[in-house]
């Protein structure tokens, strides 16, 4: 069986743009999905919608695998599972090293997405001792100290990083001397690696704060909003067409207009910029 040192994917030679393989992997579960509901074809809308992107841009993506479908009839749904699969290069073995097995390595570990989708977990390595030999996901933790020795042995290209950020750009340069040329990052660091190296970094923090900021934007959009409707009562009711400002300024507008003006003196920033 072939494995991922010796077979790459031929995305870049053909010119696909970094933004088109980004997306292709979203095409490939919605089809995936109609595989398994048996639905032989497909149209460009149905799938785009599956996929969440616009159908524009997906007859765009698809024009650069030379699949454009048939006008009338669709996508050819199993085709083009093959067809994507085939340049995501899903259609071959890829062994895969997990690097640091605590909770969220061990869930990595247990995650049966892997196997389905062409990847092999061929190693769970931890530095700490007591976790040599302990099985987790049905194999045995290996010491650090066999990194070198178990990549060269896998044939391993990918390597995932589940570490504490201090110990992550160390482990990722021992990945890339032993031959990983690939990283899955979930170490909450950024990592320094040489050209020729890929690293696709996953933060879930950072995802949570830009889902933060999402919701301060809409329940402030919600307070104004409700403030407007108030003031336009208040202008009803005493026939004036506008509410007092008082009236309708949220709490958070008024210690704006408080810092900009100063403090209760009025020559001193009750908040001093950052």
């Amino acid at each position: 069986m072939a494995t991922g040192r010796t077979h790459r994917p031929a995305t870049r030679s053909r010119g696909i743009p970094e933004a088109t393989v980004a997306r292709l992997p979203l095409y490939l579960r919605a089809l995936t999905a109609l595989s398994e509901r048996s639905v032989p074809t497909v149209s460009s809308e149905e799938l785009a919608a599956a996929a969440g992107v616009n159908s524009a841009k997906l007859r765009k993506d698809f024009s650069y695998l030379g699949s454009y479908g048939t006008r009338g009839v669709g996508y050819d749904v199993e085709y083009l599972v093959y067809q994507i699969s085939r340049e995501l290069g899903l259609t071959q073995d890829w062994p895969v090293v997990i690097v640091g097995i605590g909770n969220l390595g061990a869930a990595l570990a247990n995650y049966g997405g892997f196997a389905s989708r062409g990847f092999r977990v061929a190693a769970l390595i931890d530095a700490d001792p007591a976790m040599a030999g302990k099985p987790v996901a049905g194999m045995p933790v290996q010491h650090t100290d066999d990194l070198e020795k178990i990549i060269e042995d896998n044939g391993v290209s990918i390597g995932v990083i589940a570490t504490p950020a201090g110990a992550a750009q160390q482990v990722s340069e021992r990945l890339i001397a032993a031959g990983v040329t690939s990283i899955l990052n979930f170490a909450p660091t950024v990592l320094s690696v040489p050209d020729g190296v890929d690293v696709r970094k996953v933060d879930l923090s950072i995802e949570l704060q830009i889902l933060a900021f999402h919701e301060q934007r809409k329940a402030g959009e919600e307070a104004a909003a409700a403030a407007s409707d108030a003031g336009v009562g208040a202008g009803a009711g005493t026939g004036t067409g506008a509410a007092p400002a008082a009236a309708v300024e949220p709490p958070a507008g008024r210690a704006a207009a408080a810092a900009r003006k100063g403090g209760p003196e009025g020559d001193v920033p009750a908040v001093m910029p950052a």
